[in-house]
């Protein structure tokens, strides 16, 4: 260790760490305080218009490029619209946006400065394909009136499809469609798109393409404006529409297609359209009728009423009129008659109701309960005096029977005697010796054998 080192001191360099905020806003401070006020040429990209007011673009040089916002107060101000692909002058105050760490500039003042790259070659090709003849209404096909199925080319993932998708299914749920899957920006986009054409005319499986993006910047929409592609759709033996973009964008893609819808949802409209008009002039129709068979009524209304003046009508109306009106008398007597009757009817029911008012029920029910136990107390009586004539009585009958009984005479001796086929015998011709026979008494019976037989 050194004498320096010894006495405190220290040949390291000291480490200073800045948080990411510190150090943003340290350049921050610098770029401001050097780059007041200063002019910067460029093309506008990105163009965005907020609801704010406030617009949002980019400049463009080259590779380079720079974000620039122009506030409501200094956008008011514009004498024009600012669009992308625009070369555009701007002079404003350089600073640095923290919430992205970019840097950015604060447009006070823009000027056009003539029209960008892309912009020119997008009229360059414009020219070109406009001098063949690939513009003419003339080689423009008609779009299908009621098209079976649809061929939409588009991003499965895009706004545009679900837009179209929404349309018809509120307009035309039977409406048939597939869907080719496409980029529809960047580099890959035009061959993808000019696939799906290719595809739908090699399969025959619907009768219309639609080609469909949504809105952006002239860099988004060079897909659209790529030559290969505007060939294609123009070779295509399907008609095409082409629905790229809002309402104000245009690309080489809609002047050469069959036809143009200003955005995707208005070509769901344009496809759905006839079958539009087909309803509507069946509504008019409809109309039509109502109106006709309306002014048919009314015209037989008054015929009718004409012949109702006639005088042979007038008789037969004078005659349906008096038969109505015997008919309303014959009513009125008939009520009459059922009033005359209920009220008879109701005064024999209050002279019955005053009647049994008038009853005492309570001393009749007495004398009835009376009568009850007077035969409630005579019934025992009567009921064992029956008993006893009818028991004296059956004695007799049973004595008299008992008189009668054959066990009777058999117990004063007598006795009868059965032919071996068990009838009684009464006379001895019936037997013959040797027979066997049953001989009954008052108690028991016996068998017998015939010795002999006498007369």
């Amino acid at each position: 260790m050194s004498t320096l080192e010894q006495l405190g001191f220290s040949f390291q360099p000291q480490r200073r760490i800045f948080t990411v905020r510190d150090l943003v806003g340290m350049v921050r401070t610098a770029v401001e305080r050097e780059y007041t006020d200063i002019w910067i040429g460029g093309e506008i990209s990105n163009y965005r218009p907020a609801e704010s007011g406030h617009l949002y673009f980019t400049l463009k040089d080259g590779e380079a490029q720079l974000r620039v916002v122009m506030f409501r107060t200094q956008a008011r101000l514009l004498r024009f619209r600012p669009d992308n692909g625009m070369e555009v002058l701007a002079r404003g105050r350089v600073t640095v946006y923290e919430s992205r760490g970019e840097l950015q500039l604060i447009a006070e003042y823009l000027e056009p400065k003539g029209a960008g790259a892309l912009q020119i070659a997008f009229e360059q090709l414009k020219a070109k394909l406009a001098t063949e003849g690939l513009f003419d209404q003339s080689r423009k096909k008609p779009i299908p009136t009621l098209p079976r199925c649809i061929g939409i080319v588009t991003s499965p993932r895009g706004a545009a499809i679900h837009d179209m998708l929404n349309v018809l299914r509120r307009r035309h749920a039977s409406a048939r469609l597939l869907i080719y899957p496409a980029q529809v920006q960047g580099d890959a986009a035009p061959s993808e798109v000019a696939s799906g054409i290719r595809y739908f005319n090699k399969s025959r499986k619907v009768d219309v393409i639609v080609i469909a993006r949504g809105g952006g910047s002239l860099e988004d929409l060079a897909a659209f404006n790529d030559e290969a592609l505007a060939r294609v759709i123009a070779g295509s033996e399907l008609p095409i529409i082409s629905a790229v973009g809002h309402e104000t964008d245009f690309t080489i893609a809609d002047f050469v297609a069959d036809l143009r819808a200003a955005t995707p949802s208005a070509a769901a409209e344009l496809v759905i359209s006839a079958r539009q008009h087909l309803e509507e002039q069946i509504g008019s129709l409809a109309r039509r009728l109502e109106h006709g068979i309306r002014y048919r009524l009314m015209l037989k209304r008054q015929r009718f009423q004409e012949l109702g003046e006639h005088r042979a009508m007038v008789r037969v109306t004078d005659a349906i009129r008096r038969r109505e009106q015997r008919l309303d008398e014959w009513s009125t007597r008939l009520l009459a008659s059922e009033t005359n009757l209920l009220r008879g009817y109701r005064r024999r029911l209050d002279l019955a109701a005053i009647r049994v008012r008038h009853h005492d029920l309570r001393r009749l029910f007495q004398g009835m309960q009376k009568s009850l136990q007077s035969i409630d107390a005579q019934l025992p009586r009567a009921m064992r005096s029956v008993l006893s004539g009818r028991r004296a009585r059956w004695g007799q009958l049973a004595a008299r029977l008992d008189s009668l009984s054959p066990l009777k005479i058999l117990e004063r001796g007598y006795a009868v005697v059965f032919d071996p086929s068990g009838k009684p015998l009464v006379d001895s011709a019936q037997v013959v010796a040797g027979d066997e026979l049953k001989v009954r008494l008052a108690r028991g019976s016996l068998d017998a054998q015939v010795l002999r037989t006498s007369k």
